[in-house]
C-alpha cells in the first residue's frame, strides 16, 4: 500500500480593495517580466494595504512603500505600492508594522495617500510577488476584476 502525500496549498487574499490585474500589465519591466518573482498586481481604490496571509514581517523600508513578509510555510511575499514610489522618500506612506511583527491576514500593514501620490505622477499599480519561487509547485491566479482587501483570494500556491 502506497502513501499519498497531500501538497500544502496556501491561499493569499487581496492586499488592497480595487482591481486584480495580471503582473504583465504592470508598467515596470522588473515586475512585468517576473524578475522579482511571479504573482499578480492590483489597481487600488483605497489607500490601505493589508496582509495577504498570516506571517512575519521581514522588511519594511524607511520609505514604507513596500513590505516583505514570510508566510508560515516559508513562502516569501513582496508587496510593492506603485511604481517609482521610492522616490517619494516616504512622503504619503505610513507603516503600521515593523520588522519582526507577526501579522494576520487582513491586518493593515501600511496606509498611503492615493491623491498625493497620483498628483506627483506615481502609478499606483501594486504588485504582489512570490520571491522564493523554488518553493512554488503550482501558482493559480485569481480572476481579474474587482477584489476586496482581506477577503477575495488572489493567489493559491501549491508548495513543493
Amino acid at each position: 500500500m502506497g502513501f499519498f502525500f497531500r501538497k500544502t496549498k496556501v491561499q493569499l487574499v487581496a492586499p488592497v480593495t480595487g482591481s486584480l490585474i495580471s503582473l504583465e500589465q504592470v508598467k515596470d519591466p522588473a515586475f512585468a517580466q517576473k524578475m522579482l518573482g511571479d504573482g499578480v498586481a492590483f489597481l487600488p481604490e483605497t489607500g490601505e494595504l493589508v496582509a495577504p496571509c498570516d506571517g512575519v514581517i521581514g522588511y519594511v523600508p524607511d520609505t514604507a512603500h513596500a513590505i516583505a513578509l514570510t508566510e508560515e510555510h516559508g513562502l516569501e511575499i513582496l508587496l510593492h505600492i506603485g511604481l517609482n514610489t521610492v522616490e517619494q522618500q516616504g512622503q504619503g506612506f505610513a507603516a503600521k508594522v515593523k520588522n519582526g511583527d507577526k501579522v494576520k491576514a487582513g491586518q493593515v500593514l501600511l496606509t498611503f495617500d492615493m491623491a498625493a501620490l497620483t498628483a506627483k505622477g506615481c502609478d499606483l499599480s501594486t504588485p504582489l510577488v512570490i520571491t522564493n519561487g523554488d518553493k512554488v509547485g503550482k501558482l493559480e491566479k485569481g480572476t481579474q476584476g474587482p477584489v476586496s482587501a482581506g477577503k477575495d483570494v488572489c493567489l493559491t500556491v501549491t508548495l513543493n
